[in-house]
């Protein structure tokens, strides 16, 4: 499940935009100004960035230039804005710009968009996952184990599915938070261990070898 952040102070696109890319399973924060997008940009990671060119208090080309020196995350960001002249493009890509959209624009391209740069940074993975015996199928959006389907709350899923993709990675409480569930959420740790607890509870481990190793202290390791 891909994290977005979404920059735009036009509330009816911003929801316009967030809702698109919910439906498409992919997990939004928004923020309608500068201060907002660099104080989410200072807490969380992100797979991708939408930003508007034009906002109150600062220019869509300061926060990019900002993320991009200040950051070693390579997310790819993509500018919404009405500004279509040769030059504004040039300076969006080259203040580290990777893609440039302008409105009013169709849905359906900014989704092609986004789908075109998560492919080559690459965040999209293959469509299915094997771990042992579990098989995680993203494009159906299923869980088998041993061939038997097992059922997830959706935040289930998208942990196991982030965990599956990181085999023998460690990973904080803290940074799953982060990573999983919205900046602005009200879950804390304990929900990223409630969710884990269940999650071992829905799936068998073989062999007396636990899939999700807790290190105390540490963090999570799912191991294959």
């Amino acid at each position: 499940m891909p994290k977005v952040l979404v920059v735009e102070d036009d509330m009816f696109v911003a929801a316009q935009v967030a809702e698109a890319l919910r439906e498409h399973d992919f997990l939004v924060d928004h923020g309608a100004t500068g201060s907002d997008a660099r104080a989410y940009l200072s807490v969380s990671t992100y797979d991708l960035i939408i930003l508007d060119w034009e906002l109150p208090d600062a220019t869509g080309l300061d926060i990019c230039q900002e993320f991009r020196a200040a950051s070693q995350s390579q997310a790819p960001i993509l500018f919404l804005t009405a500004r279509g002249s040769l030059k504004d493009k040039e300076q969006g890509f080259n203040s580290g710009a990777d893609d440039y959209l302008t409105k009013p624009f169709h849905m359906s391209e900014l989704l092609l968009r986004v789908q075109a740069l998560l492919r080559r940074a690459p965040v999209l993975r293959s469509k299915a996952l094997q771990i042992r015996d579990i098989i995680l199928d993203s494009e159906k959006h299923e869980v088998r184990q041993n061939g038997e389907l097992i059922e997830f709350f959706p935040k289930e899923y998208a942990l196991l599915e982030f965990l599956m993709s990181h085999p023998n990675q460690i990973f904080s409480a803290d940074a799953l938070l982060q990573r999983i569930w919205s900046t602005d959420s009200e879950s804390s740790v304990d929900t990223v261990r409630v969710t884990l607890m269940r999650i071992r509870q829905k799936l068998r481990s073989g062999e007396g070898r636990p899939l999700i190793v807790t290190l105390r202290n540490i963090g999570y390791r799912l191991e294959p």
